[in-house]
């Protein structure tokens, strides 16, 4: 499995953070919560930066579709 889940951020002067999946915009940071993410992408090698990015956008498996598919709600 790749390291790499396609995603790419970029801070901007005005203090914002763009976060990108596959180069389509998937969020955007502002305020406290942008500081607190550029605080943490320092600390971070890179795919723990994918996986903290993964997690912020919520575009990320939990390990239950398998189980989720053959829940009668899904039937």
């Amino acid at each position: 499995m790749s390291d790499d889940l396609g995603f790419t951020f970029r801070a901007r002067k005005n203090g914002e953070v763009k976060i990108n999946h596959n180069g389509r915009l998937a969020t955007t940071l502002r305020g406290d919560a942008a500081s607190d993410f550029i605080e943490e992408m320092s600390d971070c090698a890179f795919i723990d930066q994918q996986q903290v990015m993964a997690r912020i956008t919520g575009n990320y498996k939990r390990g239950n579709e398998r189980l989720a598919k053959s829940h009668p709600r899904n039937s």
